[in-house]
């Protein structure tokens, strides 16, 4: 079954609270999650952040929404207990809990009206909110990193070859090879093998190098093209190479670079993308927004 959304939530985790008993959020997640019978991947799905399991962020929410209508209450730290309110609403056998039964009690209304927080209407019907604050915000994140990594992949493609393999060392320049920009631009065009565009310093040091091979193109880049750069790096006595291309890679090429004894790493046009807003190349910043919680022992005043 897919992860349930944090409004599926709410009723299981008032019925749990049902004992009123005190319960932590850890012992409670894992007690939701064999109720909803998830599977390991279910369970440890991350949100787009990677920064907490999907699962867990909407168990939270869930309590936080049953705190701010009443039907739960924090004792003490760390801690949650079904309130007077909350036992009443079990006694009334509710089929679901969601935004819409909460928005009955005036302290939660209150409290989505500080939010701004409005029930969307579709054909004269509130539509429930599926996603929790947090999966929305990273959801229209990576909404927006997509169409930029579309964009910048397009742009790049307009681009002259020589801007192409310029670009290509500078990238791998902000990753942290090939010491300083100008040590690796010296390499360019050294080789005179059509096989290697450049060559460029593993580390400031020099003690190794890695051949690149930058391809501008729109076809999918095959095993032969593979084969090409590998019988290059061989001639050269080298280990190490990059093939980076704004197109991919097909099946076979991918098989056949985890075969042979160098070690070629592969970059296609989305990774490419990707690695570029990542190091800040080709982008600028435009906003900055930062997410903060509340700082519990800060109150502390034991």
């Amino acid at each position: 079954m897919a992860i349930p959304d944090f409004q599926s939530i709410m009723l299981p985790l008032l019925r749990l609270a049902g004992d009123n008993k005190l319960h932590t959020l850890r012992e409670t997640v894992e007690s939701l999650s064999k109720h909803f019978t998830l599977s390991e991947s279910e369970r440890t799905a991350l949100l787009p952040s990677a920064r907490q399991p999907i699962f867990d962020n909407r168990v939270g929410w869930a309590r936080t929404y049953m705190k701010k209508a009443g039907l739960m209450q924090s004792p003490r730290r760390g801690a949650f207990q079904i309130t007077p309110r909350g036992l009443d609403v079990l006694k009334d056998n509710p089929v679901m809990i969601d935004i819409e039964y909460l928005g009955r009690f005036p302290e939660f209304e209150q409290f989505r009206s500080l939010r701004h927080e409005k029930e969307p209407e579709t054909q004269g019907h509130s539509v429930a909110h599926a996603s929790t604050p947090e999966e929305t915000l990273e959801n229209a994140y990576e909404g927006i990193r997509a169409n930029l990594e579309a964009e910048l992949l397009e742009r790049v493609k307009s681009c002259s070859p020589g801007f192409f393999e310029r670009m290509v060392v500078e990238l791998l320049v902000k990753m942290g090879y090939g010491g300083t920009l100008h040590d690796a631009g010296k390499a360019i065009g050294r080789s005179g093998d059509g096989g290697v565009d450049g060559i460029i310093k593993e580390d400031r040091l020099g003690l190794d190098v890695v051949y690149i091979q930058a391809k501008r193109w729109d076809a999918t880049v095959g095993r032969p093209e593979l084969q090409k750069f590998a019988g290059a790096l061989q001639g050269h006595r080298a280990r190490k190479g990059v093939f980076i291309t704004t197109s991919e890679f097909s099946k076979d090429a991918i098989q056949y670079a985890t075969q042979i004894e160098s070690k070629i790493a592969l970059i296609d046009g989305q990774q490419m993308a990707r690695l570029m807003i990542d190091h800040g190349l080709g982008v600028s910043l435009v906003e900055t927004y930062e997410i903060k919680r509340l700082d519990s022992d800060y109150f502390s005043e034991d």
